[in-house]
């Protein structure tokens, strides 16, 4: 089973840059997007989309935020959001339950220029994190998407320069230790513990991406029971139509 997640930074500005032929190509079992800006009734996909299953979560302001779910194979059920209010207007979070496993989409909040917006962020971090834990009391959980941190100083270019940024502050940095400590893998980094200059996105200033100087901030965490059934996880850098790249992970 491959799945696969993207932040597209706007499905309909990446339809117009070859979306629907690579997805042709690719063809994965499910497909979770993010920063989709759009609601299901401004979006028409194209036939390569035909045959899947699609669940939209848009938020409440116009041409932000979003995740949409696109999947082969009808889901048990579909929630969005992780029933708090305050969390649940941006569109950032779809929760599908298949026979083994729940698969949640999430774009996580940034913290913004000079951290504006950290204290949000960390009660959402920390609200996620207990919203995946309630889901793997019933069945194992994997979840998905732009994370919007770092981790270590392994995952961006230059962490020296980027301690303080968005992205890589001790306390989004500690939020992801939290994920791990509580039982979840680093998919990416299960398979590829040292592999340097692996990115999932680059600024468009200064020729980032040309030169990658990027920033490893979209995953692929699931529980650890699944870890027999892990086969790989990769990050499809050559894949271009956004400033974020899709990242994969197979199950046997």
């Amino acid at each position: 089973m491959k799945l696969i997640s993207w932040n597209v930074n706007g499905i309909r500005a990446v339809l117009k840059k070859g979306f629907a032929e690579w997805f042709a190509d690719i063809q994965p079992d499910i497909l979770c997007l993010q920063e989709t800006k759009a609601r299901a009734e401004q979006v028409e996909l194209p036939l390569e989309f035909a045959g899947y299953h699609q669940f939209w979560n848009a938020a409440e302001k116009a041409g932000y935020s979003g995740t949409l779910i696109l999947s082969k194979d009808k889901p048990i059920s579909v929630t969005n959001g992780i029933g708090i209010e305050e969390h649940d207007t941006e569109g950032r979070v779809i929760t599908a339950e298949y026979p083994d496993f729940y698969l949640v989409t999430v774009y996580t909040p940034n913290a913004q220029n000079e951290l504006k917006r950290l204290d949000y962020r960390m009660q959402w971090d920390k609200d996620f994190l207990a919203y995946c834990k309630d889901l793997e009391s019933t069945k194992p959980v994997i979840f998905c998407g732009d994370l919007n941190v770092a981790h270590q100083e392994i995952d961006l270019a230059r962490p020296k320069a980027n301690r303080k940024s968005a992205g890589f502050s001790d306390q989004e940095r500690a939020g992801f230790d939290n994920i791990v400590e509580a039982g979840f893998i680093d998919t990416f980094r299960h398979f590829h513990p040292d592999t340097e200059g692996a990115y999932s996105w680059w600024s468009y200033r200064a020729g980032a991406r040309g030169k990658n100087v990027g920033w490893r901030i979209d995953y692929f965490c699931t529980s650890a029971s699944l870890t027999p059934q892990l086969a790989s996880a990769e990050i499809l850098s050559d894949v271009l139509g956004s400033d974020h790249c899709p990242v994969t992970l197979t199950l046997k």
